[in-house]
């Protein structure tokens, strides 16, 4: 039985502002520095750098910019960072190469999916800081409030953009955005489109949708060499775009918002890049050495805990494995652990949400789990529970409860109990479909790295059996894997996980 005082992720991140030694800030300002350094020792600018044309596809039918033209436009939807942004820095390529002004154009609309307040707060202290440095480098940031489809043409047209930069998501919704303004663009401004969140493109990465990580490994490991590069600089450009401008209101704009506003902030997670280099700077020096073996255990502080910055493109996953891969040597089984997940299995996530299109559906499952799901969807449950009781923690098992509460007070939930978590509302819940709606729903609306392929890859996983084998036969689950609270006893101490997250 564990004594003292129980900390949970929350306290984790308040103990930290009390007792944060000088070392541990030092730390993180040096990396930021050494990082900036490596950036120059790489290439003095992008115009310098060659940059490596499979990160790019162009999807319009223009393929030029036209030699009147007055500016390029990185329109940044997923990648919400200026350095060690692929696409940002393919658009400055552009802007250097013509000796073109650019500017950056984000489109946000007001209602996101499930997507609630917490969500939106991190995103725009974020975008606020993406902004401020933009301004810094002659870069004009314009937040454009609305979709894209109506926003973004209209943009274009008035202030005579020559070509439109954007990166990619393999989700329906922004899949859609990028669909739409292809088809309200002005015929003689080319769009094009870079992968800047997967270190291998995903459409490189495979052409097809792979079967799990066994099948993807291999082909991303041997493309790493011509993709884990370092990063040019996103440099200062020589003069400013002459478009339209109007500073942001952003106290406005959260006015203007339609989301859920009872979801409050964490305070562990501070949004933002520069907050998001301090985090990899403390996982590597404090965490990284225990994560090979301890990562599975939800009382240890072991994981990075990088997943909301990841999300919102606050910073970059390949950023994150350069750092790691600095200490291979001291700390080799978690390195490679963490590159498993953080390169392997979050690109197979996109490569699933990216090639097969009913990838939050029943209907995207594999054959035999269609069949295994169907043929026990009418066993008989020892308890059923609405979506309202799942919300409030209102269950008879105590570790679920545990690991919801963690989820809605930090908006963040330990990996391995969310596999848990979605198996016993399989368990709970009147059909598959309800379960993976339901699951869903949960995820985005409290976990600040909701609405993400790795996220819906969770649910289809736990839920369907996506990306896993069949098991033996049991009612409810029939082939689905198969988790239970005695196999988490086994693992790690279940009590004191409970008592951290008891009801208040």
């Amino acid at each position: 039985m564990s004594s003292g005082k129980q900390k949970t992720l929350e306290s984790f991140g308040n103990s930290a502002k009390k007792q944060k030694t000088d070392d541990t800030e030092n730390d993180g300002q040096e990396l930021i520095k050494e990082i900036k350094q490596s950036r120059l020792s790489f290439a003095a600018s992008i115009k310098e750098f060659k940059f490596n044309k499979k990160r790019v596809r162009v999807l319009s039918d223009a393929k030029d910019i036209a030699e009147n033209a007055e500016c390029i436009v990185y329109w940044m939807s997923r990648d919400q960072r200026v350095q060690d942004n692929w696409a940002f820095l393919y658009a400055q390529h552009l802007a250097l190469k013509l000796d073109l002004p650019l500017c950056v154009c984000f489109c946000l609309v007001p209602k996101f999916l499930d997507a609630t307040i917490r969500h939106y707060r991190f995103m725009l202290k974020g975008l606020k800081e993406v902004s401020e440095e933009c301004e810094s480098l002659n870069i004009h940031f314009h937040l454009l409030f609305g979709e894209a489809k109506k926003v973004l043409p209209e943009f274009i047209k008035a202030n005579n953009v020559g070509g439109v930069v954007t990166d990619f998501s393999p989700l329906r919704v922004p899949a859609k955005w990028v669909t739409d303004i292809l088809s309200k663009l002005p015929d003689d401004v080319p769009l094009c489109q870079v992968d800047a969140h997967n270190i291998v493109p995903c459409w490189i990465a495979s052409d097809k949708l792979e079967y799990g990580a066994r099948t993807i490994r291999k082909k991303i490991h041997d493309k790493l060499k011509d993709f884990l590069t370092e990063f040019p600089p996103v440099v200062k450009q020589k003069e400013t775009a002459k478009c339209i401008y109007q500073s942001t209101d952003w106290d406005k704009v959260e006015n203007n918002l339609e989301v859920n506003m009872d979801v409050k902030e964490v305070a562990w997670a501070k949004p933002g890049t520069t907050a998001g280099l301090l985090q990899i700077s403390e996982f590597c020096k404090k965490r990284l050495k225990g994560f090979g073996d301890l990562r599975n255990d939800p009382t240890k502080n072991n994981l990075s805990n990088l997943s909301p910055w990841f999300h919102f493109g606050q910073i970059s996953v390949q950023r994150a494995i350069l750092t790691v891969l600095k200490f291979k040597s001291k700390h080799g089984s978690s390195v490679d652990a963490f590159v498993e997940e953080a390169v392997i299995r979050r690109e197979l996530a996109d490569n699933f949400c990216y090639y097969n299109k009913k990838y939050d559906k029943i209907e995207g499952a594999y054959d035999w789990a269609k069949k295994t799901l169907k043929d026990h969807s009418k066993d008989k449950r020892e308890y059923i529970y609405t979506k309202e009781q799942f919300e409030n923690a209102k269950t008879h098992d105590l570790l679920w409860n545990a690991a919801q509460r963690q989820m809605t007070r930090e908006g963040k939930m330990h990996g391995f109990l969310r596999m848990y978590w979605a198996k016993k509302i399989l368990e709970w819940t009147n059909s598959p479909e309800e379960a993976l709606e339901f699951a869903i729903y949960l995820n985005d609306k409290y976990n600040l790295d909701g609405r993400d392929p790795n996220g819906y890859v969770g649910c289809m996983w736990s839920i369907c059996g996506i990306h896993d084998q069949g098991w033996a036969e049991r009612a409810v689950f029939g082939k689905i894997r198969f988790m239970n609270y005695k196999g988490c006893q086994r693992k790690f101490d279940v009590n004191e996980f409970i008592r951290r997250y008891r009801e208040k």
